[in-house]
């Protein structure tokens, strides 16, 4: 089983960069499809971005253009690169690994949330961007 740890939130003034990162340990990404989750106090979480075994990338309307993911499997880890921040995102932010099936097109958010073996989440990070 892969565990997953992210690094790299805090605080940022609106406008501002921050990049999120998650360490994976005990399996290989290579096999994993990645995505990243947030969720706001007292709202309902949400997927901001996806990531597949080929390196093909979705988004959130909300974040596009403005977020960027990408890996680096040499280190077992994938981060988001978060420019322009707005306050709208602070959030606790996750790191999510989907085992690849070979039916799997891995492009859905919500599959990453069913409580199967298949995902792993991280134990998320705070991220605040002040106006």
């Amino acid at each position: 089983q892969v565990q997953l740890v992210e690094s790299g939130g805090g605080s940022v003034q609106a406008g501002g960069s921050l990049r999120l990162s998650c360490a994976a340990s005990g399996r290989s990404l290579n096999t994993y499809c990645m995505a990243w989750f947030r969720q706001a106090p007292g709202k309902e979480r949400e997927g901001v971005a996806i990531m597949d075994i080929e390196g093909r990338t979705k988004y959130a309307d909300s974040v596009t253009g403005r977020f960027t993911f990408s890996k680096d499997y040499a280190k077992n880890a994938v981060y988001l690169q978060m420019d322009t921040a707005k306050p709208e995102d602070t959030a606790t932010y996750y790191c999510v690994a989907r085992f690849r099936r070979p039916w799997d097109p891995c492009m859905v958010f919500s599959d990453y949330e069913k409580q199967i073996l298949d995902n792993t989440w991280g134990r998320g990070i705070q991220v605040t961007v002040s106006s």
